[in-house]
């Protein structure tokens, strides 16, 4: 139909037209079903399949495509396939994109699951839902050797009048940088954290902010004595405090039944020894375990 009316078509011909496009249009949605019969969410659909998509940036240690093997891997990939393999889920098919565009890919339907490592963060759970966090983590700073600035905190760039500062878009480390004072003039947003790391040997930024994980991580793979780890290094202080970081998987808020299930699941996984034996070789340990916190808490703020 191009929605355009044509000379001749009476009105009943013209109503079984239009009442063929609403049918068509609401088989556009991935929640709709036939009249009369019950709709399928999520966690049906994807029970049935056998298989469920997941979004993630390509950042490592929490969720990477493995050159070598093709493999979907990190942290957080990891846990997913445990934990929905325990519903009935074998497969986790791997949606990739930028970390700034997964919550609106999400929200699209690109995927039905956020298997990246994301912080939950009281702005992010306005606009999804999140699981419980499944690891807990401090920050770092990726600087050229010798750290020339003395850079050793967030606040220290802040008071550098010079210092500018790499992040990755849509990640916390923005928000840290603008809390603690560095000016927005001075922070550099780069698309991945690869990319950031070839800014900093580029001396495109002074440094670069991240977890400490992915600077370790990051730091391991490129092997470039152009590069270190800020040592020492002071956590951002927000609102008198230290912050740390609870990473979690996101999720639609219409799916509650899809986040019920992985939730349960996820509490009998979560420290447990299988669960530390799986994400040992990405550089987490018992410390970087989440203990009491729970989304509803980290929503709140």
């Amino acid at each position: 139909m191009n929605g355009k009316s044509r000379e001749g078509i009476g009105r009943r011909t013209a109503g079984a037209a239009l009442l063929a496009l609403g049918l068509l249009a609401a088989g556009c949605s991935d929640r709709a079903e036939a009249p009369g019969k019950k709709a399928v969410g999520t966690l049906e659909r994807a029970q049935q399949a056998g298989s469920i998509r997941v979004g993630y940036a390509n950042e490592a240690p929490y969720a990477y495509l493995e050159s070598a093997s093709g493999r979907l891997t990190g942290e957080a990939p990891e846990i997913a396939r445990a934990v929905l393999a325990r519903m009935g889920i074998r497969e986790v098919e791997g949606v990739l994109t930028e970390f700034g565009s997964l919550i609106p890919g999400l929200k699209a339907g690109r995927f039905d699951i956020i298997a990246a490592g994301m912080y939950i963060l009281p702005q992010r759970c306005k606009e999804i839902a999140f699981s419980n966090p499944t690891y807990s983590v401090g920050e770092a700073f990726v600087v050229a050797q010798g750290n020339p600035l003395g850079l050793a905190s967030y606040e220290d760039a802040a008071r550098h009048a010079s210092a500018r500062l790499g992040v990755v878009a849509g990640t916390v480390e923005r928000d840290y940088a603008r809390r603690t004072g560095v000016p927005d003039e001075r922070v550099v947003v780069f698309p991945d954290a690869p990319s950031a790391l070839e800014g900093v040997i580029a001396g495109r930024v002074d440094a670069f902010a991240a977890t400490s994980l992915t600077v370790n991580n990051l730091l391991a793979r490129a092997r470039s004595p152009r590069v270190e780890r800020a040592e020492p290094f002071s956590d951002p202080v927000i609102d008198s405090k230290p912050e740390r970081g609870y990473g979690a998987f996101g999720f639609r808020k219409d799916d509650p039944k899809l986040i019920a299930a992985f939730n349960d699941e996820l509490a009998r996984f979560i420290g447990t020894p299988a669960h530390l034996e799986l994400v040992k070789p990405f550089g987490f340990t018992r410390a970087e375990l989440p203990g009491s916190a729970t989304a509803a808490k980290l929503c709140r703020g």
